[in-house]
């Protein structure tokens, strides 16, 4: 029976103290690259100094103290009427990363907590200046610039010595045309073909001539 009443007794004792107290929003995420520093807060007003950072672990959620050393260590602050407990954790590990809050012993009263996460950054696999980086991207757009150049007057230099092919090719066929003739040749042809039009002439007049003779002497 007096063990039932004192745990009434300090419920109700928590209960007005949790009433009386007003948390502050919380950081809900800081991430953090390893090997840096990170500081956690956690704010209220009309509260007491009672409290302890502790840390959820995931997947299985435990709960566990955070203990202090010397590359974590606890501080407390005042502005504006809110008090503020800093966790300040110095040169942060993989196996920081959890969610953090403030637990005020006599009441038990969790605060909103923040999630620390901790990661390792990309190395670079080649550091460059940014000069050298400067340089690499005037060459690429050079070649860029030659990529286009070069096709158009490989093309135009083509199209150039086709339109060359095709006119040497038509002097070729109209020289191909008077290479079989020969000048001696058409000069007896020449000859040969008036001849037979001053013959075909004489013919011409010799049968007339003989027509008419014809004529006259049917006649009676």
């Amino acid at each position: 029976m007096g063990a039932f009443m004192f745990f009434v007794l300090c419920s109700l004792i928590g209960n007005v103290a949790s009433a009386e107290m007003t948390l502050e929003p919380d950081r809900p995420f800081l991430r953090v690259p390893l090997f840096d520093n990170a500081v956690l807060k956690c704010c209220f007003r009309d509260g007491t100094k009672d409290f302890t950072w502790i840390k959820h672990i995931s997947p299985t959620h435990q709960m566990f103290p955070v203990i202090r050393s010397e590359s974590m260590f606890q501080n407390y602050s005042e502005s504006n009427g809110a008090q503020c407990g800093e966790l300040t954790l110095n040169k942060v590990k993989l196996n920081d990363t959890g969610f953090y809050q403030c637990l005020f012993n006599k009441s038990g009263v969790l605060t909103h907590g923040t999630y620390l996460q901790v990661f390792k950054p990309m190395e670079k696999t080649i550091n460059l200046s940014e000069q050298t980086k400067n340089k690499i991207l005037t060459a690429e757009g050079v070649l860029l610039l030659l990529c286009v150049i070069i096709p158009s007057v490989s093309l135009l230099f083509k199209s150039n010595s086709q339109n060359r092919l095709e006119i040497k090719k038509i002097k070729h066929e109209e020289e191909n045309i008077y290479q079989g003739l020969n000048l001696e040749d058409c000069g007896t042809t020449y000859d040969q073909i008036e001849r037979s039009h001053a013959q075909s002439q004489y013919q011409d007049v010799c049968n007339t001539v003989e027509e008419k003779e014809e004529i006259l002497l049917e006649k009676p």
